[in-house]
């Protein structure tokens, strides 16, 4: 059924492709007899110039679309093809300014693994530095249009930016390829309920190993709403720091065997990446929370009228309480 849709698709946009350049053509002939008609040759000379435009056009997409040569993948280090890839990755890398060997010519399997180490190291940092972003996103925007837009945006702009720190030649094929593997390795793109709970772990660890309750004013009352900020940003973190080390992943591949372990192996680091960073922002959270917290409580109590002559005990209790508590409200927030 997917191969009977992806063909339909293909011939649809061939069709469509075809019709708007038949118009195109007619309408360019058409008004290339009404130059004509006023300036002898210029017809054919218009007629000329677009050709020449076109034939532009094509080959700068061409070139955008058109993926290189990729040796095939050996079965492991050492084996079959894999001098053949080691010498194309040698290529198609870009050397890293704190490469040792930056400018050495002849280049082996050593100075291809340095190279993807530095590379690496970048990678992650860019992962992080999103990852955090989507953190705050998933917290404050969640589940609103606008949250999911920015996340999703944040994270294909991450997996281009590991794609064109690692290739010196960019591809529009090769990258659409590299994110539809990415997509593939992530959580409940294949449902797989067996595959869940080691998603759902490292999620849940960070929730309950912080003491919540006692990061915010209100303890216990504002617990549920603070652990529902948080749950939605570390699901958001999670997943853009898998996106990052997954892609990062597929671009330090050596052989099958690599290909193979890069869920795993992602899973793993991203969990480690998902705590650095909900360490780091959790006092963030917490702090913004607290200080909302505080202001609408103290701007529910300036709602809260002063006693008249006329007013009852009751009043002037509620009115001497509200004043109370505003300032020590507010002195604790100097504090």
């Amino acid at each position: 059924m997917k191969r009977k849709l992806f063909s339909w698709l293909g011939l649809s946009a061939s069709f469509l492709i075809l019709l708007a350049t038949a118009i195109a053509v007619n309408q360019l002939y058409s008004l290339s007899l009404v130059i004509g008609g006023i300036i002898p040759y210029a017809g054919h000379a218009f007629l000329a110039f677009w050709a020449i435009f076109i034939l532009v056009w094509a080959a700068g997409a061409y070139r955008l679309w058109a993926a290189p040569k990729v040796p095939p993948l050996a079965d492991k280090e050492g084996g079959k093809n894999f001098e053949a890839y080691i010498a194309y990755l040698s290529k198609s890398l870009t050397v890293h300014p704190a490469h040792p060997e930056a400018g050495k010519r002849e280049r082996d399997l050593r100075w291809v693994k340095t190279d993807l180490k530095f590379l690496e190291v970048d990678a992650l940092n860019a992962t992080k530095t999103v990852a955090t972003k989507n953190f705050f996103i998933g917290a404050f925007a969640q589940n609103t249009s606008y949250g999911t837009t920015t996340s999703l945006l944040n994270n294909l702009k991450l997996i281009w930016s590991i794609y064109a720190m690692y290739h010196r030649k960019h591809s529009i094929k090769e990258f659409l390829l590299i994110l539809r593997s990415v997509y593939a390795c992530l959580p409940l793109s294949d449902f797989n309920k067996e595959e869940l709970p080691l998603h759902i772990k490292p999620i849940i660890q960070c929730a309950f190993s912080n003491t919540l309750s006692s990061l915010l004013p209100g303890g216990n009352l504002l617990t549920p709403f603070f652990l529902n900020l948080f749950l939605a940003g570390a699901t958001n973190t999670y997943l853009t720091c898998l996106a990052g080390i997954i892609t990062a992943r597929h671009c330090q591949v050596l052989s099958l065997e690599d290909k193979q372990e890069i869920v795993q192996q992602s899973m793993f680091e991203a969990s480690f990446m998902l705590r650095e960073i909900v360490k780091e922002s959790n006092p963030v959270l917490s702090v913004t929370i607290s200080n909302a917290v505080k202001k609408a409580g103290i701007e529910s109590l300036d709602t809260v009228t002063n006693p008249s002559p006329g007013s009852s005990v009751a009043q002037d209790i509620v009115s001497h309480l509200a004043n109370s508590i505003k300032h020590i409200m507010r002195e604790t927030g100097k504090e």
